[in-house]
Order: C-alpha cells, then sequence, then structure tokens
C-alpha cells in the first residue's frame, strides 16, 4: 500500500468515513473509493457499497479485469439513551459485539459509574449528547426511557443523522403517538419508517435481558442484511480486510 493512500484512509477513520481502497491485482494500480459519497452508479462503486455493507473485502471483476476492494469501515458505536434495566444488559452484549458504547441520561441518579462502571457516560441532554457524539453510517442509536421529554429530543436529531439504525422502546400504542409527536415537528413518513418501534426482533420478550436480546439481534440483522439484489456486480469472498492501523 503506498503511504500517500495509507494516509488518506487514516484520515478517513478520524473522520469517520467509510472508504474502499480498489487495487488492480494485476497492474498494482490503486485508488479509493468513498462507497457512500460517490453517486456516479458504476459497478465498481455499487460493489464497493456493496463490500461496506457486508463488512467484507472482496474480488470485483469486470471487463477481464480482477479488482481487490478492501474495506475500512470506522468503528461500530452505539448510543444507549436511558440508564435504565434493559441497559445495563444491552450494554456489554454490545461491546462483546464489537461496538463502542455510550450511555445517555441527563438523570445523574442514573446514568452514572456505580451502575454503568467503565462504560462511556453522558449526562448532557440527549439532543445535544448525540450532535456532539455525531453518529455516522456505523452507528446504532436505541430510545429505552419511555419518557417523551428525553426520548423525543434524542430522536429529533437521530433521525437527522446517518444513523444505521434507530429504535426506541414502547408499545404500538406509545409508538403510534410518538410518530404523531414527530409528525408535529416536521418529519415525514419517510423519517419515520427510520425508526424500529416497538423496538427488537419479535421474540416475545419480557425481561429486560430477554429485551436486550432482542434489541441486539434486531440491530444486527439490520447490520448485516443482504446488500440489494439485482446488482450488476460479479464478486467472490477475499481474505478479511486489513485494519487500516496494521
Amino acid at each position: 500500500m503506498q503511504s500517500d493512500t495509507l494516509g488518506q484512509i487514516q484520515n478517513d477513520r478520524e473522520g469517520k468515513t467509510p472508504v474502499v481502497r480498489a487495487l488492480d491485482l494485476e497492474s498494482g494500480e490503486e485508488h479509493l473509493i468513498r462507497p457512500f459519497e460517490d453517486d456516479s452508479g458504476s459497478p465498481l462503486v455499487q460493489a464497493a457499497r456493496n463490500a461496506a455493507l457486508a463488512d467484507k473485502s472482496q474480488v470485483f471483476e469486470a471487463d477481464g479485469k480482477r479488482i481487490f476492494l478492501q474495506v475500512f469501515n470506522p468503528p461500530l458505536r452505539m448510543i444507549v439513551v436511558g440508564a435504565v434495566h434493559i441497559s445495563q444488559a444491552l450494554v456489554p452484549m454490545a461491546q462483546i459485539a464489537g461496538y463502542d458504547v455510550t450511555v445517555v441520561d441527563p438523570r445523574r441518579a442514573f446514568g452514572s459509574d456505580l451502575r454503568f462502571p467503565g462504560v462511556a457516560l453522558s449526562n448532557d441532554w440527549p439532543d445535544v449528547a448525540i450532535e456532539a457524539l455525531k453518529p455516522d453510517r456505523r452507528t446504532a442509536i436505541v430510545t429505552l426511557t419511555h419518557d417523551p421529554k428525553i426520548d423525543d429530543p434524542a430522536l429529533n436529531v437521530a433521525l437527522t443523522s446517518t444513523a444505521f439504525y434507530i429504535g426506541s422502546l414502547g408499545s404500538r400504542k406509545t409508538h403510534a403517538a410518538r410518530l404523531a409527536r414527530l409528525t408535529t415537528v416536521g418529519f415525514d413518513d419517510d423519517a419515520q419508517a427510520r425508526i424500529d418501534g416497538p423496538i427488537g426482533l419479535a421474540i416475545g420478550a419480557k425481561s429486560p435481558a430477554e429485551i436486550a436480546i432482542s434489541i441486539m439481534a434486531k440491530i444486527t440483522q439490520t447490520l448485516r442484511q443482504t446488500p440489494s439484489e439485482g446488482s450488476p456486480v460479479s464478486v467472490e469472498q477475499a481474505p478479511p480486510a486489513v485494519s487500516a492501523g496494521a
């Protein structure tokens, strides 16, 4: 890898921008693709986007060329709004799954080191905290307080971000009321459809731990869902991407 290429990858990583290195396996020529910013619609860019979504480096073949697409995705992050019992079960699950977790709760009695030892905490109001955290395409945001005064400000900011998953705790009745409030502040049906509510996979979860399992499962499903079918690309699996810091 050329030093200039490595430097650009490091800069993109610091800026939390997904980037794919395209390496011609015959000529050795390389260039970088930012798959979610490039709207050219070329088969190579689409293949790079699919590789980034799958989080797997791949080989793209077209016109007699074999291009190795090496994925450099930013770290996975999760923002949990509400330092509640479900959060206490969800946080360690998310950490084991590779997420960098931040718990946000303006209620200091809830969002404390005693209840969440070793976890990044913010006692700022959720909209302020989430804006500061700058969620990106590798960020999941969940709101769990069941309190509109706390959850709604979080959702107002989350829906303006590129977070790949947004979920909110509550019954169908609660979620309908939530959507009505979001309508009054200008979020249309497409924006509201981004919210997974009631949150999690429908597995009949009852306890906080079971609900946390359902949430983690739905987040994983959303992250790993198969890229759109019918894509005009041909790929074969290649070895996992090498860390930009390697």
